[in-house]
């Protein structure tokens, strides 16, 4: 999600950027690769670092300039926009959130790579559905796939069961939630019972992993795909308000000055999940890359001390369980002097050897058939089956252009409840008046 920057600030910005980058080099001979490096999540700076030996390797004469760009994920999306802005700072590669590509095609930041995919004969392995991820409006393709992700329910057996609790657990409804987070809060003292990221400091991490995963299981959606219209005010929005309301004002979730840390994130991977501080906790299928042996926070008692269950719907509605899905790509940038070059690195970032590395490295669903059936990643991590599986009952966001303001309000209003500044239905009505107004009211239904 991008932040208003004042115009005041951009030169330094941009200066700033510069400083950082350096851009790619008059004879476009180095290839500048920008991507995100943040908290216990370094497995890309890892897959980047190999990716740049291999590829100068076999290209003489090119050079690969790294910029790992370490902020958390908002921040991320406003300093890549900024080093987009110029010619001399712009990326000639960059790791792109697939919700951000047709804007970034709006703004003019990326470049299409539909003539160089129709020459490498390893597209073929990537599936209908992962193609189809950094496909823009104009029918273009704009990036190719690292890999994909669901979200569910992670939590602590043992705590599970100081508190009275069965396990495995399999909750049918919100309802079941909030009943096993009070049980923990009842028995369990110093053990933050739920963790649904919420507020402006979570980023995407909270429209996506938070009010996504609770709208989603009702009967309501963010966008009216009939109508072409983003949906306003609506059940399910209120419903999904009112649970945030309920979890923060019961004292079930974190307390919101630690929620609202950038860095919670990262403590929850870390601290609070492996220090058994935390009970319940909503996130996606790459969490455990942090407690692999090649992670930041070798865990090794974690697949047995944690169980997964799907996210039910809300009254347990049909299909009884939901997921989103997002992901993201390598783009090949507008401005790169050398697109060839800059594709070249992004098919051997990709090709099946890397990705396979990476997406085991970073628990991520293979985007690549011949990955998915290799018996190595089928039996690198023990979720692996089940956060696939939830692939069949998984959501998309609506990644059309305004999807970054829309989620920007999303955020506003979610904080707007946690923090007690707004009762549901106030945030509500104010999410429609800022809907209207970073859309257009004719978008709005």
């Amino acid at each position: 999600m991008r932040r208003i920057i004042p115009i005041a600030l951009v030169p330094l910005l941009l200066a700033g950027a510069a400083a950082c980058s350096s851009g790619p080099s008059d004879s476009g001979r180095t290839i500048t690769v920008a991507y995100q490096k943040f908290g216990n999540f370094t497995q890309m700076d890892d897959h980047m670092k190999k990716v740049k030996s291999a590829y100068e390797s076999a290209h003489q004469g090119y050079t690969v300039k790294l910029v790992p760009i370490e902020a958390s994920e908002n921040d991320y999306y406003t300093k890549l926009s900024l080093m987009n802005r110029s010619p001399s700072t712009a990326p000639d590669v960059m790791y792109e959130d697939t919700f951000l590509v047709n804007t970034d095609i709006a703004a003019g930041f990326l470049a299409p790579i539909d003539d160089y995919l129709a020459k490498w004969a390893d597209w073929g392995q990537f599936t209908e559905a992962s193609k189809s991820a950094a496909k823009a409006l104009d029918g273009k393709t704009y990036g190719v796939p690292m890999g994909t992700d669901t979200r569910a329910l992670w939590y602590n057996q043992d705590l599970f069961r100081q508190a009275g609790l069965s396990v495995p657990w399999e909750p049918k409804s919100w309802d079941d939630i909030l009943a096993a987070a009070r049980a923990v809060k009842a028995g369990l003292p110093g053990v933050t019972p739920l963790n649904v990221y919420s507020g402006k400091a979570a980023g995407e991490g909270a429209t996506m992993q938070g009010l996504e995963m609770l709208l989603y299981g009702t009967k309501d959606t963010l966008y009216d795909d009939g109508a072409k219209k983003w949906v306003g005010s609506s059940t399910g929005l209120l419903d999904s308000l009112t649970f945030l309301k309920t979890i923060f004002g019961d004292k079930l979730a974190p307390d919101p000055q630690d929620a609202l840390d950038p860095n919670f994130g990262t403590r929850v991977g870390t601290e609070l999940l492996p220090g058994g501080k935390l009970a319940i906790d909503l996130d996606g299928s790459w969490l455990s890359g942090t407690w692999l042996s090649t992670g930041t926070k070798p865990w090794p008692q974690w697949s047995t001390v944690l169980g997964q269950a799907p996210m039910p719907t809300q009254h347990g509605d049909a299909p009884g369980k939901t997921s989103m899905s997002g992901g993201w790509v390598l783009s090949v940038g507008t401005h790169a002097k050398d697109k060839q070059a800059a594709f070249d690195f992004v098919s051997l970032a990709l090709n099946k050897e890397n990705s396979q590395a990476y997406d085991i490295s970073a628990s991520q669903i293979a985007e690549r058939a011949d990955v998915a059936a290799d018996p190595a990643y089928v039996a690198a991590n023990p979720t692996l089956k089940f956060f696939t599986d939830l692939v069949q009952v998984t959501h998309f966001r609506p990644a059309y252009a305004d999807y970054p303001h829309v989620s920007d309000a999303i955020q506003v209003a979610m904080e707007s409840v946690m923090t007690g500044q707004q009762q549901p239905q106030q945030a509500v009505s104010a999410y429609v008046d800022q809907l209207k107004s970073a859309v257009g009211p004719d978008k709005v239904k």
